[in-house]
């Protein structure tokens, strides 16, 4: 059998998948985006969890995945169940599934909009080198990043429907003038905005603003 071989859809991914899910005792290694980066891992988590047991398994997400009130709580559900669950300190583009340290497979990058329908490619592999190299640059993110309930609890900006406006108008490239002639607000009270954005971003600048919300995942309303 190969030890690297291209998986084409969803099919073909559980076929090399389900097996490996079915045991209690496997150690595994979970690294995505966010938790809709694999196919069905809900569902894959819920079925663990059901079954009880302690899990070996980490889970480590871009701080992106804690943008939405509701998966804020199936983090700290998969947390109260076992789970170790941590947020990295920047954007993960790649999710990345280690069992055992014997298997591995990692996420194709999306098809581009010309392709929307071709099916999502993933890569299986059974190389210890590939695995052992892949797991050392895991454990360097997993030693950095931040625990669920220091992530949860961090100084995270509240992003109401008004700021989002303004943040948008910071990546338009409007003057203020402009931008608050849009938004139907003064330009004092535009520039406000501006300044209390900036602050509660940590940036130093419009442009480390806007850089810093894609890291956070901002850009909606939040609860």
């Amino acid at each position: 059998m190969p030890q690297v071989m291209e998986l084409r859809g969803e099919v073909e991914f559980w076929a090399r998948m389900k097996p490996l899910t079915e045991s209690d005792d496997a150690e595994w290694v979970h690294v995505a985006h966010d938790l809709d980066t694999w196919p069905g891992a809900r569902e894959a988590a819920r079925r663990q969890m059901l079954r009880g047991g302690a899990f070996r398994g980490r889970k480590l997400y871009s701080p992106a995945a804690l943008t939405d009130p509701g998966d804020r709580e199936w983090l700290r559900e998969m947390a109260a169940h076992g789970f170790q669950v941590r947020i990295a300190t920047v954007p993960l583009p790649q999710g990345i599934v280690i069992i055992d340290r014997r298997t591995m497979i990692l996420t194709d990058p999306a098809p581009p909009a010309t392709a929307a329908h071709a099916p999502r490619t993933y890569t299986w592999s059974a190389s210890p080198a590939l695995i052992g190299g892949t797991h050392a640059l895991f454990e360097a993110a997993w030693e950095s990043a931040a625990g669920l309930n220091a992530a949860l609890g961090s100084r995270r900006p509240r992003i109401d429907d008004r700021t989002v406006e303004v943040l948008r108008t910071l990546g338009s490239g409007a003057t203020d003038e402009a931008a608050a002639r849009e938004l139907g607000m003064s330009l004092r009270t535009y520039r406000r905005r501006v300044a209390e954005l900036l602050d509660g971003l940590d940036a130093a600048s419009r442009f480390q603003a806007g850089l810093r919300a894609g890291e956070l995942g901002l850009g909606r309303s939040q609860a």
